[in-house]
């Protein structure tokens, strides 16, 4: 069974930095796409970055040139590297990954299970 762990959420000053890990573990050919998704509570879960494989990463807005998102592929593990750090960053941040068993099996999409990162003084 494939599982997502996390690691790295925690209480930091604003202007700080985290580093968030999460490595999938279990019985993996390929993943597709490594993400970050972030949730308060009342609110939807929003995209704050997204790598594929061999592509270009996209940004939320809001993140832009703060965050920087990365993979290791021989690890199954995606970064968020999370600089400049403001109050309104403070939410549960979930890892989400696209991945394959075998060659011959669809992609599924499976999630992490949350660290929160608060953001205060």
């Amino acid at each position: 069974q494939v599982q997502l762990v996390e690691s790295g959420g925690g209480l930091v000053q604003p202007g700080g930095s985290l580093r968030l890990s999460c490595a999938a573990s279990g019985s993996i050919f390929s993943i597709r796409t490594m993400g970050w998704y972030r949730q308060v509570p009342g609110k939807e879960r929003q995209l704050v970055a997204v790598i594929p494989s061999g592509g270009t990463p996209n940004y939320a807005d809001s993140v832009k040139g703060r965050f920087t998102i990365s993979r290791d592929n021989a690890k199954n593990t995606v970064y968020l590297q999370m600089n400049s750090l403001k109050p309104e960053d403070t939410a549960v941040y979930y890892c989400n990954m696209y991945y394959r068993r075998t060659y011959y099996d669809p992609y599924g999409e499976i999630w992490g299970q949350g660290t929160l990162v608060t953001v205060s003084s």
